[in-house]
């Protein structure tokens, strides 16, 4: 499934000072770690889904289930980074994979892209959930699952998670799940959306592979069932009042143009794909590091 305005575009500046960051997290993180990390060698933009799937990666530290339904799917992936100082605590990333809510792509596409958050500092709490094709998959399902995994991350205090310090990170559908579950979770510095679905009204009416796929997470399309996606549209909610928008310019799989149908003005990386974002050799990830950066590290 390789399918699988007022527009911010990046200032040329920006760059520069993103490369800094990378190398300051480099030098202040590495220099103590206890092995060494993974390296993600810079890549031209608008990579593959392939491309993110041959990527290296490290495990998580604990998986951790967080519903009773169905525990296969419904499970978290916790990535703590090596703690140098006693009881510090690293600031906490809530990932939430995308792919079109299919079965077919599960949570392992993005183990690249936890491996590398958490060498940059971050802890990384990835969802796994029931998605289309799952036996209580889809909507309102999956939203269910989404939401109990975020709640799950209260039970994370005895591990050196710092519970002030968090966001959400949706990719592709799962940015549709993020943004749709933001206002739920106001305890969140911010809610950003990668290459987000912000209008799954809007969406359903594509013809690519993952629009078209949207007909099945809804169980038929607008006409028939209007009253189910006006309760799964982010859009015209109101959401988390720190929503950061982030796609990529030539994204073949959420138009760009979903991110202008949401209030915020989104940041657009020139270049970049749908896949930009889960691949940590990307300037797109750059950009995505950089935000966390600016919510977090404050």
């Amino acid at each position: 499934m390789q399918n699988y305005g007022n527009i911010a575009l990046m200032r040329p500046k920006l760059m520069t000072k993103i490369m800094y960051l990378l190398s300051l997290f480099a030098v202040n993180f590495f220099a103590h770690a206890g092995e060494d990390p993974l390296v993600y060698p810079s890549t031209k933009s608008n990579v593959s889904y392939k491309q993110v799937t041959e990527l290296s990666f490290k495990p998580a530290t604990r998986k951790l289930i967080y519903g009773s339904d169905a525990p296969a799917l419904q499970y978290g992936l916790l990535w703590l980074p090596d703690i140098i100082e006693p009881e510090a605590k690293s600031p906490l990333v809530i990932l939430i994979h995308g792919g079109c809510w299919l079965n077919a792509f599960n949570i392992e596409h993005t183990y690249p892209l936890s491996t590398a958050l958490v060498q940059a500092g971050y802890a990384v709490w990835s969802l796994e959930y029931r998605r289309t094709g799952d036996s209580g998959g889809g909507w309102p399902g999956t939203f269910e699952d989404i939401k109990t995994g975020l709640s799950f991350v209260s039970k994370l205090q005895d591990y050196p998670v710092d519970l002030t310090r968090m966001v959400i990170a949706g990719h592709s559908a799962g940015g549709h799940l993020a943004l749709l579950a933001s206002s739920e979770f106001q305890e969140m510095k911010a809610v950003i959306g990668l290459a987000a679905i912000a209008d799954i009204i809007e969406y359903s009416q594509g013809t690519n592979s993952c629009q078209t796929a949207t007909l099945e997470f809804m169980s038929g399309d607008y006409k028939a069932n209007p009253d189910a996606y006006q309760l799964a549209n982010p859009a015209g909610k109101k959401l988390h009042p720190n929503i950061i928008l982030l796609h990529g310019d030539i994204d073949a799989i959420v138009p760009l143009r979903q991110s202008a149908l949401l209030e915020t003005k989104p940041d657009v990386q020139k270049g970049a794909g749908h896949f930009d974002w889960v691949h940590p050799g990307t300037a797109a990830y750059q950009l995505f590091l950089y935000t966390l950066n600016e919510v977090l590290e404050q």
